[in-house]
């Protein structure tokens, strides 16, 4: 999980940050987690792609690259294990792992335009909506108090009319 998440947050948009911004960052963000950077363009179209599997609005998933992963038995892991020897395709095997798990459905993308961070919803029932109730959602809880509380002028104007 942790690897798709730190993929999809590669831009922070309330730090104003895009790691996919430029070669060296992604090179370097690729090395830290012990993987070959894909083209920087590849990258990009990957993690679009991915966002708009999560249902992010504002993604583009028109553009998804096709990536090479090996499946093989394995015994010491009850199962298969899936091998991937780029960041891309090591993010899409993560994502396939998730999805064989039903785990998918859990990863969201903040609704708030200032944050868009993906997050992994752990809720019973899936229904986590914010990525964090103390920022976000108190954020966004706050505005609309303030939006039910102050009058309306057409309120006022029938009120004193």
């Amino acid at each position: 999980m942790s690897l798709v998440l730190d993929f999809l947050n590669t831009r922070d948009v309330e730090a104003g940050t895009d790691v996919l911004r430029g070669e060296r960052d992604w090179e370097a963000w690729a090395a830290a987690r012990g993987l070959t950077a894909d083209p920087l363009p590849e990258a990009v179209r990957a993690r679009e792609a991915l966002r708009a599997a999560t249902g992010d609005r504002e993604a583009d998933g028109d553009t998804a690259p096709a990536v090479h992963i090996s499946v093989r038995a394995s015994p010491s892991v009850d199962g298969v294990v899936f091998e991937a020897y780029t960041a891309v395709a090591a993010v899409y095997a993560a994502a396939a792992r998730l999805t064989a798990l039903g785990e998918w459905g859990r990863v969201k993308i903040c609704p708030a335009d200032d944050c868009r961070w993906a997050f992994h919803d752990r809720s019973r029932n899936r229904s986590r909506t914010w990525c964090s109730m103390r920022v976000c959602g108190n954020r966004q809880k706050a505005r609309a108090f303030r939006q039910r509380s102050t009058p309306s002028t057409t309120h006022m104007e029938q009120s004193c009319g």
